[in-house]
């Protein structure tokens, strides 16, 4: 079943085209990477697909009929998450209680419902531990983690993630890698997530769209299903 669908969409900056008329379905309960060499317009694909950015022409659509009449949650984690400063005052577990309210709403209050999935998701990510530790304190991979756990938090049907195993050792991005899979697999969540490193995330991936420059064309978008783009340089 269809979650979202681009149907030659075309999008620059300023007056310059960087995806010229891409096409590309995204499933239900998929688990995508997005992946090609820095340029290929991964980050700007990624916006497309969520309605962060609007299209020059073309259409992007979201299946909301398939939520029976629940509202739609994205969680979002966007490449540049370890810029907290020392001086950010927020405690690790305060903002992942943050990832709740999109469920919960702001004025009710928090139950042990939603302390155990605040629990949860720390510990799914190793910083249980680090709770009560002041974000600006952590390292920028602790920070990534704290990120990863709040969108898990807010219990989304849909994950989305821009590079989110910078700052990772190899060791913590397996035990990342597999948890995405057992989420996408046990919970039906659909991700879609940027990566460089695609030897390390292959063998977890559904589907990937890979942007590759062909000579003397553009970016193309090749996929093990129905894909067809050129992409340009992007800003």
């Amino acid at each position: 079943m269809i979650l979202s669908s681009m149907r030659n969409v075309v999008f620059g900056y300023d007056d310059k085209p960087v995806i010229e008329n891409a096409s590309i379905d995204i499933a239900v309960g998929e688990f995508v990477g997005i992946t090609g060499p820095n340029g290929a317009a991964k980050s700007t694909l990624l916006k497309l697909i969520l309605g962060l950015l609007k299209p020059w022409s073309g259409t992007v659509t979201l299946n909301l009929d398939i939520l029976q009449g629940n509202k739609l949650s994205i969680g979002y984690i966007p490449q540049q998450v370890a810029s907290f400063n020392s001086g950010f005052p927020s405690k690790v577990i305060e903002l992942v209680r943050s990832g709740c309210y999109t469920k919960m709403g702001l004025f009710r209050r928090f139950g042990p419902e939603q302390e155990a999935i605040v629990e949860r998701s720390l510990k799914q990510v190793g910083m249980w531990d680090y709770r009560n530790k002041l974000i600006g304190d952590l390292s920028g991979g602790q920070k990534q983690r704290i990120c990863i756990a709040r969108a898990l938090a807010q219990e989304p049907n849909v994950l989305v993630l821009d590079e989110p195993t910078t700052g990772m050792d190899t060791e913590s991005k397996v035990g990342f890698m597999q948890l995405l899979r057992h989420y996408v697999d046990s919970h039906q969540c659909t991700v879609i997530m940027v990566t460089h490193g695609l030897e390390e995330v292959e063998s977890y991936l559904d589907r990937i769209i890979h942007l590759e420059r062909k000579e003397r064309e553009g970016w193309q978008c090749l996929t093990t299903t129905s894909c067809s783009a050129h992409f340009g340089p992007e800003a």
